[in-house]
C-alpha cells in the first residue's frame, strides 16, 4: 500500500478553495417536485456489502413490508457474492427479482430510479453520490459523506444545484434527541456553551476492522478489481489484488479515514446537530498506532480537538483496544450541562440535564431534568423512512442528515487525519479557507478579552446573554497597572 495516498494530494488542493463558502454559494437550479402518497418509488443500491446490505437493503425491504409504496428494482455491486445475495434477498423477500449491473453508471442510466443508496468504500462516496445527482435521482449516502474535504465541497455543490434529496447515513440523526437539546441549548438553559465531548471506544481480539471477516471466495474472478479500486476514476493507483484491501479497506488511507472517518463521524455529527455547530475554526489530531502492527496504516488510538468560532471546543477520544470505561457524551455550559445515556443507537435516547450549583448561576430554581425521545423504528429504518418522506414531499431540507451537517463532520475529521500526518495545526476562516496554523487564533481570543467583548453563541441562540456574564468580586476593582508608582483610578 504506497504512503503517498490519493487522499493525500486531493486534501492539499482542497486547502485552496474555501468548503464553507462554497457550500453558502451555490443555488439551487431545480424545485423538486412532490408525489403523490401512493406513488412507488423505485429504489437501487450501489454497494449492497456489509453496511449495504444491513443498513440499506434490509431496512427497505421491512419498510415495504410495512407498506410503503417503494420497489426495490437494482442492484450494483463489483462483488458478485456480494450482488447475488442481496439481488437473492430482495426476490425472496419481496416475490420480484430486481435487475444487477456491475457498474452503477449502467443502473442510473438504465433503471429509471428515483432513489439511490450508496454503501461503497469511502472513497467512492462523492463520485457516485454526484453521478446520480447528475442523473436526476435522489441519494442516500453512507457516512463519511465524501473521502476528502475537496470531494464534500464538490458533493455540496451537486447537491444544491441538482434541487434533488439527498441523505448522510448517519442514522442516529434521525433520533429527535438531538433536536431536544438544541432546543434546550438554544433557550440559553446551558449557558453560554463552551465545550462537548464524545468518545468511541471498541475492542476486538482481531484488532481494528480485522472483525470484518475475508473469505476464499473473494478472487480476481468474483470481483472487478481495478472497477473497485477507480483506478480509471482517479480514485486510487492501480495495486495487486489482496483480499484485506478488499475485504478491510477501512485500514488503510486510500480508501479510508480508518476510526476517524469511520466511528468518529457517527459521533461528531450528532455533536453539531445538538449544538447547531457546523465549520470548525482550528483543528487537531493526533494519536496513532499503538498496538496493532498488522499492516494497517490508520492509528488504533485517536483524538480531535476542533474550536469553533462561536467559542466552543469539541473533543473527540477514542481507542480501538480498550472499551471496558468510556468517557461521557455531553455538553458543557456555564450554567449547566447535558449527559447523554451512552451514544443513541435506537429507537430510545436519553440524555440528563444537570445544573450547575446555585452559587454559580443565581438561579435556586433550576432542577435536573430528565429527556428522552423514541423513534417509531429503529434507526436504520427511520432513517431511510425519512429519506423517503422527504423525496414524497419533494424537500431537501426535510432530512435529518443534509450534505452541509455531513461536509461539516467531513471537514472535522479529515483535518485531524491530514493534522496526525503532517504534523500541522489547521485553521478555518469564516469563509472556509483552510491554511496551516499561525497565530491569529490565540491572538483573536486574547483582544476579546482585553476588550471586555460579549461571548460568541452557537446558531441558533435565543437567550441574549443568559448564562454568559461572570460577576467580579468587588476587591477586582482593584486591579490594573500602576503607572509612575501610582495605583490605578477606581470609580
Amino acid at each position: 500500500m504506497s504512503e503517498d495516498s490519493l487522499s493525500r494530494r486531493t486534501f492539499i488542493r482542497s486547502t485552496a478553495g474555501g468548503v464553507a463558502a462554497s457550500c453558502a454559494v451555490a443555488q439551487t437550479l431545480a424545485a423538486p417536485q412532490p408525489r403523490a402518497a401512493n406513488e412507488r418509488l423505485r429504489i437501487g443500491f450501489i454497494g449492497p456489502g456489509r453496511r449495504g446490505f444491513a443498513a440499506h437493503v434490509k431496512p427497505m425491504v421491512e419498510l415495504r413490508k410495512l407498506d410503503q409504496p417503494i420497489d426495490l428494482v437494482a442492484v450494483c455491486d463489483v462483488y458478485s457474492v456480494h450482488r447475488d445475495r442481496a439481488a437473492n434477498f430482495i426476490q425472496s423477500e419481496t416475490g420480484t427479482a430486481p435487475k444487477t449491473y456491475v457498474d452503477y453508471r449502467e443502473m442510473l442510466a438504465d433503471a429509471k430510479l428515483d432513489g439511490v443508496c450508496i454503501g461503497t468504500p469511502d472513497h467512492w462516496h462523492a463520485k457516485q453520490s454526484i453521478d446520480a445527482l447528475a442523473a436526476g435521482v435522489n441519494v442516500y449516502c453512507e457516512k463519511p459523506m465524501t473521502h476528502t474535504l475537496e470531494q464534500a465541497k464538490d458533493v455540496v455543490q451537486a447537491w444544491k444545484k441538482s434541487g434533488l434529496v439527498m441523505q448522510v447515513g448517519v442514522q442516529s440523526t434521525s433520533s429527535p434527541i438531538w433536536d431536544k437539546a438544541r432546543e434546550m441549548i438554544d433557550a440559553g438553559r446551558l449557558g453560554k456553551v463552551v465545550q462537548f465531548q464524545t468518545e468511541w471506544f471498541r475492542n476486538s481480539r482481531y484488532g481494528m476492522s480485522r472483525h470484518n471477516e475475508i473469505t476464499a471466495e473473494m478472487t480476481p474472478d468474483t470481483i472487478d478489481w481495478k472497477r473497485w479500486l477507480g483506478v480509471d476514476e482517479g480514485l486510487a493507483p492501480m495495486m495487486p489484488f489482496d483480499r484485506a484491501t478488499y475485504g478491510q479497506w477501512r485500514c488503510y488511507w486510500p480508501f479510508s479515514c480508518g476510526m476517524l472517518g469511520d466511528l468518529f463521524v457517527h459521533r461528531v455529527t450528532g455533536m453539531l446537530k445538538a449544538t447547531g455547530l457546523r465549520y470548525p475554526g482550528r483543528v487537531v489530531g493526533g494519536g496513532g498506532i499503538f498496538m496493532e502492527y498488522d499492516d494497517r496504516q490508520v492509528p488504533d488510538v485517536a483524538t480531535v480537538i476542533a474550536d469553533f468560532h462561536e467559542g466552543v471546543q469539541g473533543v473527540v477520544c477514542s481507542t480501538m483496544v480498550s472499551e471496558e470505561r468510556r468517557n461521557e457524551t455531553l455538553i458543557r455550559g456555564h450554567s449547566g450541562l447535558i449527559v447523554f445515556d451512552n451514544f443513541p443507537s435506537g429507537p430510545k435516547a436519553a440524555f440528563e440535564f444537570i445544573p450547575e450549583r446555585a452559587q454559580v448561576t443565581g438561579d435556586r430554581n433550576a432542577k435536573k431534568e430528565r429527556v428522552e425521545a423514541t423513534t417509531p423504528y429503529n434507526f436504520d429504518m427511520t432513517h431511510q423512512a425519512n429519506f423517503l418522506d422527504a423525496i414524497r414531499a419533494g424537500k431537501p431540507s426535510a432530512v435529518n442528515n443534509d450534505p452541509e451537517l455531513g461536509a461539516a463532520a467531513v471537514m472535522m475529521v479529515t483535518l485531524a487525519v491530514e493534522c496526525y500526518r503532517q504534523g500541522k495545526v489547521f485553521q478555518i476562516d469564516k469563509g472556509g479557507n483552510v491554511s496551516g496554523g499561525d497565530t491569529s487564533w490565540a491572538k483573536g481570543w486574547e483582544k476579546m478579552s482585553k476588550a471586555h467583548a460579549t461571548p460568541h453563541h452557537v446558531p441558533g441562540w435565543t437567550a441574549g446573554d443568559t448564562g454568559s456574564k461572570f460577576f467580579p468580586p468587588a476587591y477586582q476593582k482593584l486591579a490594573g497597572p500602576w503607572i509612575d508608582g501610582k495605583p490605578p483610578k477606581h470609580g
